[in-house]
């Protein structure tokens, strides 16, 4: 394939010869058959192509917004001679970036890496790569383009802020219910000793107060579970602020599960992510949060209806922007099935209160960063 470069030298090529066969000129001859012998000796470089391999790895697969991400090639020339430099065109969010691949020797491998722009949150496909041959004043080359593309998901920053207050409970040990697992050390009651029971259980007063042999019956504390919940619909955000709307479910999510409780993150649309123990759940709900986006046709908050806490002891977190206040209405009805309620609200450009919800704490903010300024605060245990 000719290049612009070619081009122009093949114009030169014809305008000055026929000039020069037109008006007598020999030094026009001279410099038209210069221009035609670089075209031929240029094609006859491409039947030389270049044998070589490339690998294309992004390091990491996974950052925070902001951090430093990088695509990596490694090419290895697999034939025997030495192959020419090469341009590599890949294509990263959209956008082309060249990368030069260095001149190697018969069977060498080397590597070149360039930057991933991070500055925002999503999933990123990285290719198609397409590798150029050409000659050395570049008038001809060949184009071929390698299979095999890379994502790269950017996860929302996450602010260490405070978990989703529980309402306190009344058993230090945790709350527990009768049909608890056994062998903890929440105590539930006391009842008849059954034989196998452990014998440094037994309760002596109320033993000898019933004239029956009685034992302590302890369970394992209820865990209390953590269910943010994040509005995906596009009627509360305006501007930018859905972003922050993710930074706060990250928080939060984040932090509920660093403090030792399961988490469970929702979306309104319908996507859900369990936190366990694992790093391997937190890095599963961090990758829903970096493909999340706002969709007109998502329910909103009116989702909460269908949402059962899959706990017996749950909290729920509710994290929105600024929707219509009837919609606020479905936190109130589906307070009853969770130990305690709270309500995030970003997006507020004017100082405004936090709106009255029933059963329901309710910080309204601007931010992330201001939210996670005045949580701590506000979500007392």
């Amino acid at each position: 394939m000719i290049t612009r470069t070619g081009l122009a030298v093949a114009a030169v090529a014809v305008t000055v010869g026929t000039a020069g066969f037109l008006l007598h000129y020999p030094e026009f001859v001279v410099v038209a058959a210069a221009a035609a012998l670089a075209l031929l000796v240029a094609g006859g470089w491409l039947f030389t192509a270049p044998d070589v391999t490339v690998i294309r790895e992004v390091r990491p697969a996974r950052v925070q917004v902001g951090e430093q991400a990088h695509g990596v090639l490694a090419v290895t020339n697999v034939s025997r001679r030495r192959c020419p430099p090469l341009q590599a065109v890949e294509r990263v969010a959209g956008t082309s970036v060249g990368v030069t691949l260095p001149s190697l020797a018969g069977g060498a491998r080397a590597e070149r890496s360039y930057p991933i722009p991070t500055s925002r949150r999503g999933l990123f496909e990285i290719g198609p790569l397409v590798i150029r041959h050409s000659d050395p004043l570049r008038l001809v080359g060949v184009s071929r383009e390698l299979p095999g593309r890379a994502t790269l998901r950017v996860r929302p920053r996450v602010h260490p802020v405070a978990p989703l207050p529980t309402g306190g409970s009344l058993d230090l040990d945790g709350p527990a219910a009768r049909e608890a697992q056994l062998g903890g050390v929440a105590f539930h009651s006391v009842r008849e000793y059954h034989r196998g029971d452990d014998r440094r259980l037994i309760h002596w007063r109320s033993t000898a107060r019933t004239e029956r042999l009685m034992v302590r019956h302890n369970v394992a504390p209820d865990e209390m579970t953590m269910v943010v919940v994040l509005d995906t619909s596009a009627a509360p955000y305006t501007d930018d602020f859905f972003e922050d709307a993710v930074r706060v479910a990250a928080s939060l999510v984040v932090s509920g599960r660093g403090r030792g409780f399961p988490a469970e993150l929702w979306t309104t649309s319908g996507r859900r992510a369990v936190v366990s123990g694992d790093s391997a759940s937190v890095d599963a709900a961090l990758d829903l949060l970096a493909e999340v986006t706002p969709q007109p046709g998502d329910p909103g908050l009116a989702a909460l209806t269908r949402m059962v806490p899959t706990a017996p002891a749950a909290v729920l977190g509710v994290v929105t922007g600024q929707p219509d206040p009837a919609a606020l209405t479905a936190v109130s009805l589906v307070r009853p099935r969770y130990a305690m309620a709270s309500v995030i609200q970003v997006g507020e450009l004017f100082g405004r209160p936090a709106p009255a919800v029933s059963g329901a704490l309710v910080v309204n903010v601007r931010t992330s960063e201001e939210f996670a300024a005045v949580w701590a605060s506000r979500a007392h245990r």
